[in-house]
């Protein structure tokens, strides 16, 4: 799986106002065209999984380049822009934020049954993607947006973002079918944001021992585990644990553990995928696995790097709305030349992007 990383923003509230969403929508929609044509569906997908691209996008589009809103802003003038487009260019934008985001499936087989596109393996990359980010990779962000990109041959892409109460910001997460092996072992390509702090990676390589633990465990009789969580609170745990025993509610976990004994997972992503199975079986399963068998699982965050660029907000200018228009124009003009044969415009793009290596 390669997964091209993560950014981290801060949560910024309210939202667009109208004259510039709607502004948003239409260049966003004439960008994802001029770049389908161009370079086709893959690239696309490719570009919007890049957090450094698409953060670029949102500043070209003139959202503010360092706000949480940005993620929302941006994938929702995307879907907007691309309306009536999605016969023509093969792509297909699902989900969106809150209520919206747990529609996904239903968006994606809207559209599955709509062009003849078999909807079951999107749904469950769809929804394995998201519960990687909110259950496997703990790093204190809940998610609340989720976006899922595909196109006629199934290729997708996937933008979602988390919220942490605590520190205030939201993490985004992108994702790309392009090489897919494993949901659940090393997935990311880079990961982009500005801080980092000790998450429970049982995504990483490190945590391979632990994922096989931790499904062996989850066969047990629940008696078992519950045993050992109930030994778990006569210990000191180190600080990296952020879930304790007491968080642990027996009975709750019991009931969990009675399913995955029942459906007796043959590994980790199956063990991930059963409904129920969420943040803190996996943190009871991996404290068992270390405390049984002594395999510690990683707690490396896979932030690596962060990054920076430069609107809505009056940074590092105020939206200049003639110009935005113009520029709109200018694009709308170039692609309905292209489609009567005219290429000089679109050319003329072509080699002002060469020139400045965008």
């Amino acid at each position: 799986m390669l997964r091209t990383g993560t950014a981290i923003l801060p949560l910024h509230y309210g939202k667009a106002p109208a004259w510039l969403f709607e502004r948003m929508s239409a260049l966003s929609g004439e960008i994802t065209y001029a770049i389908v044509r161009e370079f086709g569906q893959k690239e696309f997908l490719k570009k919007l999984s890049d957090p450094y691209w698409f953060q670029a996008l949102g500043c070209v589009l003139g959202f503010d380049w360092h706000s949480s809103g940005l993620t929302t802003t941006v994938t929702g003038a995307l879907k907007e822009g691309l309306k009536g487009m999605e016969k023509e260019l093969g792509v297909f934008i699902a989900g969106g934020k809150g209520a919206t985001s747990r529609k996904t499936p239903e968006h994606i087989e809207m559209y599955g049954n709509k062009y003849m596109i078999n909807p079951a393996p999107l749904v469950y990359a769809s929804r394995m993607s998201a519960k990687v980010d909110n259950t496997a990779v703990q790093d204190g962000y809940q998610l609340y947006h989720h976006v899922f990109v595909f196109t006629y041959k199934s290729e997708w892409c996937v933008i979602q973002q988390g919220l942490n109460e605590n520190t205030k910001t939201a993490r985004r997460y992108h994702w790309l079918s392009d090489t897919v092996k494993e949901f659940v072992v090393e997935p990311h390509a880079a990961v982009c944001c500005d801080k980092r702090d000790i998450t429970l990676n049982m995504v990483a390589a490190e945590s391979e021992n632990t994922r096989q633990m931790s499904t062996i465990l989850s066969k047990e009789k629940p008696q078992k585990v519950i045993k050992e969580i109930n030994k778990l609170e006569e210990l000191e745990l180190t600080k990296r644990h952020n879930v304790t025993p007491a968080d642990i509610n027996p009975k709750n976990l019991y009931r969990i553990l009675t399913e995955t004994y029942e459906r007796q997972p043959e590994n980790f992503e199956k063990l991930l995928g059963i409904k129920g199975v969420g943040p803190k079986t996996i943190r009871a399963l991996s404290l068992v696995s270390e405390l049984i068998y002594g395999k510690a699982p990683c707690y490396r965050d896979p932030a690596r790097f962060s990054f920076a660029h430069g609107g809505k907000d009056g940074t590092p200018f105020p939206v200049d709305r003639k110009t935005y228009d113009k520029t709109i124009d200018i694009m709308k003009n170039a692609i309905n030349s292209a489609k009567i044969g005219n290429q000089d415009k679109i050319d003329a793009i072509r080699r002002l992007t060469r020139y400045f290596g965008v």
